[in-house]
């Protein structure tokens, strides 16, 4: 059976220089893990709803952040590879390249056991690792956060700048869920900590997995209800109303983020 591989490193994938960008999601031949030193190779178990009727043996290969890359490899942020899986140009499917790349970040985290502290060992075909001093069982970190659109009564969409964002950008409020608490209660919190208002109607929309680096991204839609928006300068630098005629520097394309204003301008939403 073929064998193919993605190769990371950190959360960058990596490819030979003329590789074609329309190949991205078939992975390369995993024979390419030669032209590297220090590597760890994972088998990479498909999900029932990946690539039916595709079936090869597909490997993930993390490669050290500090290896200086042949000069006929390329290193593409997984961000920037799913804009360009939202214009059409790097293949049909982003989902098992989201999947291996999370899965190489979190083997980078659990080598050792968070209980005893012995080295782990994989468990044959499967996302999991257990510590034979032990036998904890550790499986792939999934933490879910929350991401909303705020509309107000005017249709405007409710926008801000957070610090970790580039210069100029805007987006939506967002933040992990908290235990013990809904989604839809995280929704409300995070929006009342963030920009001081309060919010109505909160409706799930769609998730998405975003290994950036173990998140699971939850999209929902909320309605102003009354408060005047007071940034926390702690996370929010600066929060506003935007009309579809006069929006800033938006998220990029094939995040949550832009979909749901994409939505929103074209009336799905």
């Amino acid at each position: 059976m073929e064998k193919r591989a993605f190769f990371f490193q950190g959360d960058a994938l990596l490819l030979p220089v003329d590789f074609p960008d329309s190949g991205i999601d078939s992975g390369l031949p995993f024979e390419l893990s030669n032209e590297f030193d220090k590597t760890d190779i994972f088998e990479i178990p498909l999900l029932d709803n990946l690539s039916p009727g595709y079936n090869p043996v597909m490997c993930g290969i993390s490669i050290p952040l500090q290896t200086v890359l042949p000069n006929n490899w390329k290193s593409i942020p997984v961000r920037q590879i799913l804009a360009m899986f939202s214009a059409g140009t790097a293949g049909q499917n982003p989902a098992e390249i989201i999947r291996a790349c999370h899965i190489a970040q979190w083997r980078q985290d659990s080598r050792f056991c968070g209980t005893c502290g012995a080295e782990n060992g994989d468990v044959p075909k499967q996302a999991q690792r257990r510590c034979p001093a032990c036998g904890r069982t550790e499986f792939p970190r999934i933490c879910p956060a929350i991401i909303v659109i705020i509309t107000d009564a005017n249709n405007r969409i409710l926008l801000a700048h957070n610090k970790r964002f580039r210069s100029k950008v805007y987006s939506h409020i967002s933040g992990f869920n908290e235990a013990g608490e809904t989604l839809e209660e995280t929704v409300v919190r995070e929006i009342r900590e963030e920009i001081n208002i309060e919010v109505k109607n909160v409706i799930y929309i769609k998730s998405q997995p975003w290994p950036f680096p173990n998140s699971l991204m939850l999209g929902f839609k909320a309605e102003y209800l009354s408060g005047t928006i007071q940034p926390d300068g702690d996370e929010i630098e600066d929060a506003r109303w935007f009309t579809s005629d006069d929006l800033p520097e938006l998220p990029g394309e094939g995040s949550l983020s832009r979909l749901l204003i994409n939505n929103w301008l074209n009336g799905t939403l």
